[in-house]
């Protein structure tokens, strides 16, 4: 499962490009990042009154869809949904799983209200017409990075060269790989790039190839659990600009537009649920281990243990956003050639709705 959690971050580059027929499903958003403390307090206001909160009327159903099979970067919105804070802001929300055309699509096109992202989807998607919104950082510093097993030496960027990098084939890899070793004046031609699809990370680094793009609070976790050590180059450790936000929670210009206090009420109580699971982690991963049982509960309590502190971190609240994290991916991402033209960061993302 880890290798499918990976997957969904770094497949969501091609999956955007399904995105272009849906250009026409909302409404410019204006919300700016100045605006994010002047308009919060009464917007709570509003939610508690026009999104339900009332006794007598009937919760508002809605869905949020998960970027791929439930883990730990989710936690927040299953412990909103069982621990009754959804409820409390009016809503009955539904937690679904991705088709294979991918959470971004659904959320473009109103399969789903709300659902959970990533700045580099969200960006590509605005590149193409598609007006998705930020609405909120799951984890305030992207803990993604480069991992391999300890006796491959692999230590840092310059020692990619001569060995086999196994990933899903987006142009993205290609880019912070090369981005990278140049930091090192190391040769990217001297990498072996091969597809491994949805293999297990454990077993394809045994197999066939030396190292592969994991998230540590999963799959990092999971190998201690294993006792099987791993080098991890971060790419935080090497350019500032490749420290976005991984994932995000997420919804159209449209949903803005047209039921804002509904978005009020979401990140409402999507905001409690973080929070909870912050101060909370061991209660917070029963949460999601009762809600699904599939999950290996031992790597739960200990991604949950691992990954709590870092919902939040140095921000002033979880969920805040920095119109410099937008911007400066952005604009690595276009000096890569990955976007066609510069994005316009203040549109897609918004602190309006975080609580105060």
């Amino acid at each position: 499962m880890s290798r499918k959690i990976r997957r969904g971050a770094i497949g969501v580059m091609v999956l955007a490009l399904a995105l272009l027929a849906l250009t026409g499903c909302g409404t410019k958003n204006n919300n700016q990042a100045g605006n994010a403390d002047a308009g919060a307090a009464g917007g709570n206001a509003a939610a508690n009154e026009s999104a339900g909160t009332n006794a007598d009327q009937p919760p508002t159903k809605v869905k949020v869809v998960l970027d791929w099979t439930p883990n730990t970067n989710h936690t927040g919105l299953y412990v909103a949904r069982d621990k009754g804070f959804f409820r409390e802001h009016g809503l009955d929300v539904e937690i679904i799983q991705p088709t294979e055309a991918g959470a971004d699509k659904m959320i473009a096109s109103g399969a789903a209200e709300f659902g959970v992202s990533y700045q580099e989807g969200i960006t590509q998607a605005r590149i193409q017409g598609v007006p998705l919104v930020s609405l909120a950082a799951v984890i305030q510093h992207n803990t993604s990075g480069f991992a391999s097993p300890a006796d491959k030496g692999i230590k840092t960027p310059k020692d990619f060269e001569g060995k086999t990098y196994g990933g899903w084939g987006s142009p993205a890899e290609q880019a912070v790989i090369e981005s990278l070793m140049q930091e090192e004046q190391a040769d990217v031609s001297k990498v072996t790039n091969i597809s491994i699809g949805d293999a297990d990370f454990f077993t394809a680094v045994k197999r066939n190839i030396d190292f592969a793009w994991i998230y540590y609070a999963w799959t990092g976790v999971e190998a201690e659990l294993r006792g099987e050590k791993l080098n991890m180059v971060y790419l935080t450790d090497y350019s500032d600009k490749l420290d976005y936000y991984t994932p995000v929670l997420a919804t159209s210009e449209k949903m803005i537009a047209e039921k804002k206090d509904l978005v009020q009420a979401f990140v409402a109580g999507a905001a409690e649920g973080y929070q909870y699971a912050i101060e909370n982690p061991d209660d917070a991963a029963e949460v999601l281990i009762k809600a699904e049982p599939d999950l290996n509960a031992e790597l739960v309590r200990a991604s949950q243990k691992w990954l709590s502190p870092k919902y939040q971190d140095d921000a002033p609240r979880w969920g805040e956003q920095k119109l410099e994290v937008w911007q400066n991916y952005a604009q690595w991402m276009f000096d890569h050639k990955l976007l066609d033209k510069e994005l316009e960061a203040e549109q897609a993302f918004t602190n309006e709705f975080l609580p105060q």
